[in-house]
């Protein structure tokens, strides 16, 4: 099962110049995904990181993980325009080789723990078979705002006891 662009801005909330995922090329729910990001000069991030010697921020290859991630998790949900996927740990990353315009990223993600409301998996980002980053990441699905609010404490975007308990839950099952 394959997921494009379109399906890809169904089921995230992310966007230019945010959305780091290009395409899903394998697909099976609660288990596995694929995803392609394909790093170009034009990536906004690249003005600054750095002049004259363009590396992708090892974080945003992280990030695309958790998009990945977040595509596993948000296409089991129902409700999935009130909800959002934020990150609640990441655990043993490592950066092997750096990104730079021109790479595809391919990346997949195995699902460790998969419940409702809170997630664990297993991520790997590779260019051209070797690997560049891997981590694994935690996840909880909570209530998206229906309205914004006044920009505040980007802390208290999400509800605390909500992500906590979400994530007590993925990590009580190892």
């Amino acid at each position: 099962m394959t997921i494009d662009i379109q399906e890809i801005l169904g089921l995230l909330p992310h966007r230019y110049p945010f959305l780091l995922i290009d395409r899903i090329v394998e697909f099976e729910p609660r288990k596995r995904c694929v995803a392609i990001k394909n790093v170009t000069i034009n990536e906004p991030f690249f003005q600054g990181h750095f002049p004259g010697h363009p590396i992708m921020p090892g974080v945003l290859v992280i990030e695309a993980m958790a998009q990945a991630g977040g595509i596993i998790m948000m296409h089991e949900l129902p409700d999935r325009h009130e909800k959002l996927v934020v990150f609640t740990g990441i655990e043993r990353a490592k950066f092997r080789q750096p990104v730079t315009p021109g790479d595809q990223l391919r990346i997949e993600i195995d699902v460790l723990a998969f419940r409702s409301r809170a997630g664990r998996i297993e991520g790997k980002a590779y260019v051209d078979g070797k690997i560049a980053c891997e981590a694994v990441l935690t996840c909880a699905v909570v209530q998206r705002e229906s309205e914004p609010k006044p920009a505040a404490d980007p802390a208290s975007e999400a509800d605390p006891a909500a992500v906590a308990a979400a994530a007590a839950a993925v990590t009580s099952t190892e």
